[in-house]
């Protein structure tokens, strides 16, 4: 949890904020006043004032009023030449670009806010601009960069007693060592912090320092836990309660909503770890509220999940898997990986107790993509860590270098000086002792040669430190090649496992040849699918169906050609026609080539399959002949404009534990008649206003909508209304969709 040390501006004024429906008048009165001020002010150096405090009034309510009145303070700046205007200009430009999320850009604007002050010798603003650079660094992961100029920061706040600024600067270093799991140092810290907080009498930065003190002693605790340190773990877990509930009291006295919420799922966490559940659920169920008042989309999600994974150890599996869904689609839908993986792996742990293996597998899976695309996160994040981390020993060796030719250099030339003036007064007041002064200047230069064989002996040392750090700098260069050329073998492997697949997809020509009256939604989540789409002509008879095999991406994918294989075999090798008993046979040899396997392989696939036997050519009135069996997925028709379903049989294709033969439904179709086989991704894509599932009842509806249209209108209309419902949120599953109008 970051806490008010790094953006206690941004607190100040979201407070001004959040009060602004109390004093809304009072606030538009001196938003009024300042705009009236601005127009009659006649100096340079009073509009750029007004224009700045314009800039903070509307920096969270309006970013084009606000980026209008920051440009034309820096414009006025430069015009006048007011550098103290032009460095405050400078740095609000940074907050700006912060409160966005560019950090780049915030740190190259505090860089020339830094310049000026430094022009000016405003130490103050040099010390507070340090930090806003190390907050910029913190906020990106790069913790060497943040902590570098935070201690900067810190020790010239120091030298001009900027109490203030020091305890900022204290707290903001423990949040560092925090992130980076050395709790021994961040406690050191956040302790000095506070006793600093409680002599400037300051309850928001004690309440803050107290919830970051209790977070540390947790995560201390969790690690005593593992250690089997049961004695040590729960010293520290109520260690963690008690200066929790402390800032969670003062939160409450300060009417701090963000905070509380924070501290009430803090003191949550604490409870779950304990198992003491209903207090846990008590206090996620507090911060719940609290965060869906504040909009709070991240706090949301989090208690959300933790409330699930309660509900999952108490057994009461129907509530969890509706917490956990949901918060499951918050994070997806404002990519938060690290809260994502989390609810991935408590899903497939809750699948798993309730049988429910198949869906148990899917999240276990999602749970490895996200872990795996963090830990390249972090991966590249430690290379850019390392990288400024040689910078940092080749300028520091670098400026020790300077520092010691420049100290030689200045006691050479004071050695010279004094050298001259000795002897022209030894000269004028004392000729006899000219003998006596060449020996001490014959003395002196002994010590300047010293020296100078000292400075060659650390160039030599700084010499050897370079290549070292060259050295490092090549094997790091090497493995990030390495590793350029394994994704590209990834990423071409998978691009020709699609010309695969596509291969054992039938041709959207061939079919719209066999079925004019026919269209194919066919979207793969990934470059490959697990869904597949199939069709085979036999003795005038028209096989069409639409399959989903465990998983997408690339074991969908393996899966789905010894699934469409089986197809083949079913219908050319054994001759069977029956859909039921097609299905059974593709079971048999889908199990077939899975128990070859020497692990138990539980994977198969959903399917509907659809016969269409047209009549002989010549042979008149010779009716239609339609036959359809399904996999867990249905059959819907529309006969004459109404609506008419076909449940599956409630199993897979692959291994199941009661097996039993398919169904073979026999169906009364003439003309006029529209049949729609598809997988369950259209209807469970997450989009919309709020971030639900689409639903088989809102699919249907729109299916009902293309009636009257063309099918290759119904295709456009259905792939349109997808994108449109998906929008910004992640394809979750593949999708198939085929329509057959006979």
């Amino acid at each position: 949890m970051t806490s008010d040390f790094i953006i206690i501006r941004k607190i100040f004024v979201l407070v001004l904020f959040l009060l602004s429906g109390i004093f809304s008048y009072a606030q538009n009165d001196y938003v009024d006043s300042l705009v009236k001020h601005l127009k009659n002010e006649k100096t340079d150096t009073g509009k750029i004032n007004d224009l700045h405090q314009l800039f903070l009034e509307y920096e969270f309510s309006d970013n084009i009023k606000s980026t209008e009145y920051i440009y034309k303070a820096l414009e006025l700046s430069k015009k006048s030449g007011y550098k103290k205007g032009l460095a405050v200009s400078y740095k609000y430009l940074g907050f700006f670009a912060e409160d966005t999320g560019n950090y780049e850009q915030a740190i190259n604007n505090y860089q020339q806010s830094l310049k000026i002050s430094e022009t000016l010798n405003d130490k103050k603003g040099i010390s507070a601009t340090l930090g806003n650079i190390g907050s910029a660094y913190y906020f990106q992961g790069d913790y060497p960069k943040a902590l570098y100029y935070y201690f900067k920061s810190l020790k010239l706040a120091e030298e001009i007693n900027d109490n203030k600024r020091i305890v900022i600067n204290l707290g903001n270093i423990g949040n560092v060592y925090k992130d980076q799991s050395d709790y021994s140092k961040a406690l050191e810290y956040y302790f000095k912090a506070l006793k600093m907080n409680k002599e400037l009498d300051d309850n928001n930065g004690i309440a803050a320092n107290l919830g970051n003190i209790g977070i540390v002693y947790k995560e201390q605790a969790v690690a005593s836990r593992s250690k089997k340190d049961s004695l040590a773990s729960n010293s520290l877990y109520q260690k963690a309660l008690k200066n929790s509930l402390e800032a969670l009291k003062i939160n409450e006295e300060l009417g701090d909503e963000r905070s509380t919420a924070n501290q009430l799922g803090n003191i949550g966490t604490v409870y779950h770890d304990l198992k003491n559940y209903p207090k846990a659920l008590e206090y996620y169920f507090k911060a719940l509220t609290m965060t869906k008042e504040l909009e709070d989309k991240g706090g949301i999600a989090s208690n959300l999940g933790n409330i699930g994974s309660i509900y999952t150890s108490l057994k009461k599996y129907k509530e969890a898997e509706n917490y956990l869904l949901q918060a499951l689609a918050i994070a997806d839908s404002i990519v938060i990986l690290k809260e994502k993986m989390h609810f991935e792996i408590s899903l497939s742990e809750l699948y798993s107790q309730t049988g429910k293996d198949k869906k148990a597998f899917e999240h276990f899976k999602n749970y490895i993509e996200a872990r795996d695309t963090l830990i390249n996160q972090d991966k590249s994040r430690e290379i850019m860590n390392f990288e400024f981390a040689k910078k940092e020993a080749a300028t520091k060796a670098e400026q020790e270098k300077k520092d010691v030719l420049a100290a030689a250099e200045s006691r050479k030339q004071k050695i010279i000086i004094w050298s001259v003036i000795s002897g022209l007064l030894l000269v004028i007041f004392f000729t006899g002792f000219i003998f006596r002064s060449l020996r001490i200047t014959r003395k002196q230069k002994n010590i300047i040669e010293s020296q100078k064989i000292k400075v060659d002996e650390t160039n030599e040392e700084l010499h050897k430190q370079n290549e070292e750090i060259l050295a490092q700098r090549n094997e790091i260069e090497n493995q990030k090649h390495l590793i350029e050329v394994h994704q590209k073998e990834i990423v071409d492997s998978i691009t020709y496992a699609k010309r695969i697949q596509d291969a054992i997809l039938p041709p959207i020509e061939l079919i719209k040849q066999k079925l004019p009256n026919s269209f194919v939604l066919y979207k793969p989540k990934d470059i490959i699918a697990g869904d597949f789409y199939w069709m085979e002509e036999i003795n005038n008879t028209l096989f069409v169906a639409v399959a989903d095999c465990t998983g997408h991406g690339v074991p969908g994918a393996m899966v789905s050609v010894v699934c469409s294989n089986a197809l083949n075999r079913a219908v050319k090798e054994f001759d069977l026609t029956d859909t039921g008993k097609i299905l059974d046979k593709i079971t048999d040899l889908v199990l077939e080539t899975f128990e070859k396997s020497s692990t138990e392989v539980k994977d198969g696939m959903d399917i509907s399959l659809l016969s269409i036997k047209f009549g002989l050519p010549g042979v008149i009135n010779e009716e239609i002949k339609i036959q359809w069996s399904g996999a867990y997925n249905p059959l819907w028709y529309f006969k004459n404009n109404e609506l008419n379903e076909i449940k599956a049989d409630k199993q897979p294709i692959g291994k199941s534990d009661y097996r039993k033969p398919f169904t073979t439904h026999n169906i009364d179709a003439k003309t006029d008649t529209v049949f729609y086989l598809f997988t369950d991704g259209y209807a469970d894509q997450f989009g919309g206003p709020k971030g639900k599932k689409f639903m088989y009842k809102q699919f249907l509806e729109k299916l009902k909508e293309t009636l009257d249209l063309e099918t290759d209108e119904q295709q456009q209309y259905l792939n349109t209304a997808f994108e449109n419902w998906k929008g910004n949120y992640e394809q979750v599953d593949d999708v198939t969709v085929i329509g057959i109008r006979l």
